[in-house]
C-alpha cells in the first residue's frame, strides 16, 4: 500500500500504518478503523452523523459459492465508537434488485422493510435508510459524511457551480433529496453521467466519496475536505465582514456565566411544559461570533439545511430579545418578560406543522426551542437528557460554521421548511423514535445530594442516576470527591455528572453548587439534605464547640441548602423536591446523645415547617429517618462509634449486631436501603405527598409516631 504525504492543515491524518497492517486481509476490520479515525475528528463529521461501508466478497451459507457483502453503517451509532455490531451486512445483488420492483419516489419508504430480505449477517445490526446511497455505486470503500467545509459549499447558493469549479469537474453534484433510495439511484445516475469521478457533492446535505481500499477511501475523504475547508479560509472577510460584522460586544466570561447561571432556571421552566428538560450552556467563541453580529437576525430564522442538524435543533432557534447586562435577579418579571417570545415560538412551530403536514403525519411533537440564543451572552440548549442537549449545541455549532462558510463564498440557503418537515416528520424517523426505550422514573430531572462521595448520599445519588436523573455530586473532601466522579463517569457515563466541593455551613459553597447545577444541566429538582456530622458526649463532656458545629452543620445547613434549592425550583416554576436525611434520634430520646438527638429533632420539625410554606410552589419536602447505617458513613469517624459503643455498653465491632438485634425485623441498615425511601418520594407515586417522615430503621418500637 502506498502511503501518502500527508500535510493537511485543517483535517486531522490519523492513519497508523502498523495498525492497519495488523488487519490487512480483514476489510470490514479496515473499515471499523477508518469509521473510528473519521469520527474522531469532528471536522470531518458530526456526532451519530455519516455512515460507511465497504464490499467484500465472502461465502453464501446457502449456496457455498463467492458473494458480494456490504457491510455498512447501520441505523443509529456513531462513527467515532463503531464496532462490528454496528454494521449491517447485506447481499449487493440482492440489494440492487431491489430496483426491479420499486415503483417510484412515492413509494420509496416502502423500500425500507426489503432491506431485510437482502440481509446477510443475521446478526448484524437493521440497515440505515442510507443503505442504498452505499449500495448502487460500485466502490469497494465509501464513505458518507457531513463536514462542515463541505456542507458551506453544498448549502450555498452558487454550491454546484463552487464545486465544479473547485474540484475541475472530479467531484459530481446532486441536488437536494432526502435520504432514501431515490438518492441512491441519483448517486448512480451522477456516477453514470460523470465517470472518473472522485466523489459527489449532496446539495444542502453532505459529501460521499469512495476508494479501492479503506486507505484510499479515507486519504480521498480528507483530500476533498481540506480542499474546501482552505476555499472557505481563503474567502473569509472577501465578501466583507463575518457576519455582516459585529453589532455588539460580549460580556466578560464571568459575567457571561453568571448571567447563564441566573436565567438558566427560568429559560428551562419555560421549555418544560410538555416534559422535564435538561440543559446545556456554552459560550464558545463561534457561538459568540454568531449571536453577536448584524447578520444574526437575518440568519437564525432561516433554520439549518443539513438533515443531521435540525433533526436535532429543530427548524430554528429562539433569539433573547434581552439585555446582556439585564438585571436578571428578580426571577419573576424575567419570566415575565420572556413569556410572549416563548408563546410566540411555539405558535410558530405549530403554524409549520399546520402549513406542512400530510394526512399520516405524526401527532405533533414538543412546540417549545431546542436552541436558545442570548446575545452578549452565549448560547442553551435544552431536550430530554443531558448527552442530546449537548449534542443538539454541537450540531447548532456546525449550522453556524456551515452559514458562516456559505457567506463566505455566496449565500447561505437553507431548506424549504416542506422539505425540512418531511424529515423532520418522516414516518421512518417516527418508527425510529417509537423504538427508542421508555424514559425512566427520574428522566429529565436533576438531583443534588450533599454529601454524596460516600454512605448513604453516594448511594442516593446513584440510585437516581440509576433512575434516569443526572446528579451534582458533592463532599467537602475532594479527593473522596474525585473518586467517587470517576465511579459515577465509568457506570453512567460524563454526561450523567457534574460535581463541586461543598460545605454546607458556607454560603459561598453553597451558591457555587446551585450555580454549577443552573450551568451543567439548567435547574435543580431534587434536593437531598444529607451532609451530616455526628458527636456522641455526655452533657457534662459536650462543648460549645461541639454544639455549634452541629447545629451548623444538620440545622443551618439543611435549612441554608433549602433555601436556595427552593429559590431556583420557584424560578423554574415546575415545582421540585426537597427530601431530609434525619434519624430515628429525632424522635427516641437515648443517653449521650443531647446535641446530636436535639439537632435531629430540629432538622425533622425544620422538613415540616418548609413543606407547610413551599406547597403553595409546588415543592414537597419530606424527610427520611435512618438508624445505624455503619457502611461506608462518614459520621461513624471522630469517635461516634467509640461513643455509641460506650453508651449501650458494648464494643465497637459489636456495634452492628446490636443495632440489628434492637430492630423488630432484625436486619442491619445498608446505605441503599436509605436510597430507595428516598426514591420512593420523588420516583412518581408519591407526588402528592408531603410533610412526611419515612422511618428506614429496621423497626424500632420507640420511633413509631403514635
Amino acid at each position: 500500500m502506498a502511503v501518502k504525504e500527508t500535510n493537511y492543515n485543517y483535517v486531522s491524518y490519523l492513519w497508523d500504518e502498523e495498525e492497519a497492517a495488523n488487519m490487512a486481509g480483514d476489510e470490514v476490520a479496515l473499515l471499523i478503523y477508518r469509521s473510528n479515525l473519521l469520527g474522531a475528528d469532528l471536522r470531518l463529521t458530526n456526532y451519530g452523523g455519516g455512515n460507511t461501508s465497504c464490499k467484500v466478497n465472502q461465502i453464501d451459507p446457502l449456496t457455498g459459492l463467492e458473494t458480494e457483502v456490504m457491510w455498512v453503517k447501520g441505523s443509529g451509532g456513531d462513527l467515532g465508537t463503531l464496532k462490528k455490531s454496528g454494521l449491517a451486512a447485506l447481499y449487493v445483488d440482492r440489494l440492487r434488485s431491489l430496483k426491479n420492483i420499486y415503483r417510484g419516489v412515492e413509494h420509496e419508504d416502502e423500500m425500507v422493510a426489503l432491506f431485510n430480505h437482502c440481509i446477510y449477517d443475521l446478526d448484524s445490526k437493521a440497515p440505515s435508510i442510507d443503505t442504498p446511497l452505499h449500495g448502487f455505486l460500485p466502490f469497494k470503500h465509501i464513505d458518507h459524511l457531513h463536514p462542515d467545509a463541505a456542507i458551506a459549499i453544498a448549502a450555498a447558493k452558487d454550491g454546484k457551480k463552487i464545486t465544479e469549479e473547485l474540484f475541475g469537474g472530479t467531484v459530481g453534484w446532486v441536488e437536494w433529496k432526502k435520504p432514501g433510495f431515490e438518492l441512491g439511484l441519483q448517486l448512480k445516475a451522477c456516477l453514470d453521467a460523470n465517470p472518473g469521478i472522485r466523489g459527489i457533492m449532496l446539495g444542502s446535505h453532505g459529501l460521499f466519496t469512495w476508494g479501492d481500499t479503506a486507505y484510499e477511501s479515507y486519504v480521498s475523504t480528507l483530500d476533498v475536505i481540506e480542499k474546501c475547508s482552505e476555499y472557505l479560509n481563503q474567502n473569509y472577510g472577501r465578501k466583507g465582514p463575518i457576519f455582516g460584522g459585529q453589532k455588539i460586544e460580549s460580556q466578560s466570561e464571568e459575567i457571561r456565566k453568571k448571567q447563564a447561571a441566573a436565567i438558566a432556571p427560568t429559560l428551562r421552566g419555560l421549555c418544560s411544559t410538555k416534559q422535564q428538560m435538561i440543559g446545556h450552556f456554552t459560550d464558545d467563541v463561534r457561538v459568540l461570533e454568531f449571536i453577536n453580529s448584524n447578520d444574526l437576525s437575518r440568519l437564525a430564522p432561516m433554520g439549518t439545511s443539513c438533515p443531521d442538524h435540525f433533526l436535532r435543533t429543530k427548524i430554528s432557534p429562539l433569539v433573547l430579545e434581552l439585555d446582556s447586562d439585564a438585571d436578571l435577579s428578580d426571577a419573576a418579571s424575567i419570566r415575565a418578560s420572556l413569556t410572549p417570545s416563548f408563546e410566540a415560538y411555539r405558535q410558530m412551530y405549530t403554524n409549520y406543522y399546520e402549513t406542512c403536514k400530510h394526512p399520516d403525519s405524526p401527532t405533533i411533537r414538543d412546540t417549545n426551542p431546542v436552541v436558545i440564543l442570548y446575545p452578549g451572552i452565549g448560547m442553551f440548549t435544552f431536550a430530554k437528557d443531558k448527552q442530546t442537549a449537548r449534542v443538539a449545541a454541537e450540531f447548532y455549532i456546525n449550522a453556524i460554521n456551515v452559514m458562516k462558510g456559505a457567506e463566505a463564498v455566496s449565500e447561505y440557503t437553507s431548506l424549504p421548511h416542506q422539505e425540512a418537515f418531511n424529515i423532520e416528520y418522516w414516518l421512518l424517523e417516527e418508527a425510529k423514535l417509537q423504538r427508542m426505550p421508555k424514559p425512566k422514573p427520574l428522566t429529565g430531572k436533576i438531583a443534588l445530594v450533599t454529601g454524596s462521595a460516600g454512605g448513604i448520599g453516594k448511594a442516593i445519588a446513584k440510585k437516581f442516576a440509576s433512575e434516569g436523573a443526572v446528579v451534582v455530586l458533592n463532599d467537602m473532601n475532594a479527593d473522596r470527591l474525585e473518586g467517587t466522579v470517576s465511579e459515577f463517569e465509568t457506570q453512567f457515563g460524563k454526561d450523567t455528572v457534574a460535581s463541586v466541593t461543598l460545605n454546607v455551613t458556607h454560603s459561598a459553597d453553597i451558591e457555587l453548587a446551585f450555580t454549577k447545577a443552573a450551568l451543567a444541566f439548567g435547574g435543580i429538582d431534587i434536593v437531598v439534605n444529607n451532609a451530616g456530622i455526628s458527636i456522641s458526649k455526655t452533657i457534662a463532656d459536650h462543648t460549645e464547640k461541639d454544639w455549634d458545629l452541629l447545629y451548623d452543620v444538620l440545622v443551618k445547613g439543611q435549612f441554608f441548602i433549602t433555601q436556595a434549592a427552593s429559590n431556583m425550583m420557584k424560578k423554574q416554576g415546575t415545582g421540585g423536591d426537597i427530601i431530609n436525611v434525619v434519624s430515628k434520634n429525632a424522635l427516641v430520646s437515648g443517653p449521650n446523645n443531647a446535641g446530636y438527638g436535639s439537632a435531629k429533632a430540629a432538622q425533622l420539625h425544620l422538613s415540616r415547617l418548609n413543606a407547610a410554606e413551599l406547597g403553595a410552589d409546588g415543592i414537597r419536602v419530606n424527610a427520611v429517618n435512618p438508624d445505624a447505617v455503619i457502611s461506608d458513613s462518614n459520621i461513624w469517624a471522630g469517635g461516634w462509634a467509640e461513643g455509641r459503643a460506650k453508651a449501650y455498653g458494648v464494643t465497637v465491632e459489636e456495634l452492628p449486631a446490636y443495632y440489628a438485634k434492637r430492630t423488630l425485623l432484625n436486619q442491619i441498615i445498608l446505605p441503599e436501603d436509605i436510597a430507595n425511601a428516598c426514591f420512593a418520594f420523588v420516583g412518581g407515586l408519591m407526588n402528592k405527598s408531603t410533610g412526611n417522615m419515612l422511618n428506614v430503621d429496621g423497626g424500632v418500637a420507640m420511633a413509631f409516631v403514635r
